[in-house]
């Protein structure tokens, strides 16, 4: 007889130990890493999975996505000031790769803050903008498929490396590129954190295709380490939203939800222009160095 579907040895893409299914989100199976409680989308995916998702739909029509991704400008350059402020801390500024760009507003950031900046962005409208509007040096492309001629002090990762189809290849990429004693700063989702386990599988970020995997501390750790780098340090990062992007990502993660059809009045009411802190304790930062 066949094996069933639910019984296939499917290996972590952290640390290789076997996993099991931990639920079912729209219509995709996430498994969970029996060791390193990795999770990750059980559905193998390739370089064409970054055409499909991030086309500019992902950046215009909210969901998932953004309602209006360059109307958010302000809100991510600050963002990439305050990295740069915090980067200062261990390091003086040098030369930045910054992947998965978009429009560049981050490395905008960095870049008025003194570092020499490369931006890689598969989505051509935001990397064009990016060029012809801010003037950055973006190039277009899946970082997989991307090898960069240069080296790199800091490789910056902001909400990118879930994003990653081929994980392992993508950061075997990253470690290359980065200087003897360079640094990886990494900013993601922390599935193990209260406001995860509150909601559960209603978490805004078990969001695939998207999404497809989801990280704690300590498989963030084992995969660095994996590739040569130590835990400088960690922390939560001050994080401004929009209200249209409030709205827009909170309606379409609880609009099947029986009791949201009441809520939604109220959410109705925030103006799409009002900046709000976001909380950040599901969210989190961590400076790695190579060894």
């Amino acid at each position: 007889m066949l094996a069933q579907h639910s019984e296939i040895i499917i290996q972590c893409p952290v640390c290789q130990a076997e996993s099991k299914r931990l639920f079912q989100k729209e219509y995709y199976w996430i498994r969970q890493c029996n060791f390193c409680k990795h999770q990750f989308l059980e559905d193998a995916v390739n370089a064409k999975h970054v055409e499909t998702v991030y086309g500019d739909e992902y950046f215009n029509e909210g969901g998932t996505g953004y309602p209006g991704y360059l109307r958010e400008a302000d809100l991510i350059r600050a963002h990439g000031r305050r990295y740069a402020n915090l980067l200062s801390k261990y390091m003086t500024p040098g030369k930045v790769l910054d992947i998965g760009s978009a429009a560049g507003f981050i490395l905008q950031g960095l870049v008025q803050s003194g570092w020499q900046g490369v931006g890689i962005e598969p989505n051509e409208s935001m990397a064009t903008y990016g060029r012809e509007k801010l003037g950055l040096d973006i190039r277009i492309g899946s970082f997989e498929q991307i090898e960069p001629e240069s080296r790199f002090d800091l490789v910056n990762m902001v909400q990118v490396i879930p994003h990653f189809w081929d994980l392992q290849q993508a950061l075997e990429t990253a470690a290359r590129v980065t200087k003897p004693g360079g640094y990886w700063l990494i900013e993601t989702w922390n599935h193990n954190s209260r406001l995860a386990k509150l909601f559960g599988k209603n978490w805004h970020e078990y969001s695939p295709p998207s999404v497809l995997r989801w990280f704690s501390y300590r498989d963030l750790d084992l995969l660095a380490e994996h590739h040569g780098f130590q835990k400088i340090a960690r922390g939560q990062p001050q994080k401004w939203i929009s209200g249209a992007h409030i709205k827009s990502l909170v309606g379409h993660k609880l609009d099947t939800i029986r009791w949201f059809k009441h809520f939604k009045i109220f959410l109705n009411i925030i103006p799409d222009n009002l900046r709000l802190p976001y909380p950040s304790e599901d969210l989190f930062w961590v400076l790695y160095q190579k060894i």
